[in-house]
């Protein structure tokens, strides 16, 4: 039986067995990785949601999208009198909630009256417009051009969406 112990000897063991596992789960991840099929949760988070200003130039508003789902919500500084203000949150409404899953973001127009942003489904081509409306954030319909349409020429525009 040993009775002694040789503290370098195994603590170097421990050390390198420590050493290897970790280089065999950075290589496995690395791998895994590189191929798109595992991300950290630091790496999915920072790619979860996407931000855009809305155009309008005298608006604080700013649009969040659910970069999977679509899902749309919006939130904005407000004054509130006897403190340095308020964040003044809009969820997702009517059209804004989560869609099938997909690759979505947020395309601001370049007119600086428009208070609404585009959502756009890059694996589609559909897109939507949103915007605030009676407190909640909605979006129109999801909308792509045609084969077919595009086929025949410009022609007279589809309207989607209804006001309520």
């Amino acid at each position: 039986m040993r009775t002694t112990t040789n503290a370098t000897g195994e603590a170097g063991i421990a050390t390198r067995a420590r050493a290897l596992g970790g280089a065999l789960v950075a290589a496995v991840l690395g791998g895994v990785l590189g191929g798109g099929l595992l991300a950290s949760p630091q790496a999915m988070a920072a790619g979860a949601f996407e931000f855009m200003p809305a155009p309008q130039t005298d608006l604080n508003r700013l649009y969040r999208i659910d970069r999977v789902t679509g899902a749309v919500s919006s939130c904005q500084y407000a004054l509130k009198e006897g403190t340095v203000g308020v964040t003044l949150c809009f969820g997702p409404g009517e059209g804004a909630e989560a869609q099938e899953p997909g690759e979505y973001g947020l395309v601001a127009s370049n007119h600086e009256r428009e208070g609404g942003v585009f959502r756009v489904d890059y694996r589609t081509g559909e897109m939507s417009v949103c915007y605030v409306f009676e407190e909640k954030v909605v979006c129109t319909p999801p909308e792509t051009v045609s084969p077919i349409a595009a086929a025949e020429g410009a022609g007279t525009p589809d309207t989607t969406g209804a006001t309520r």
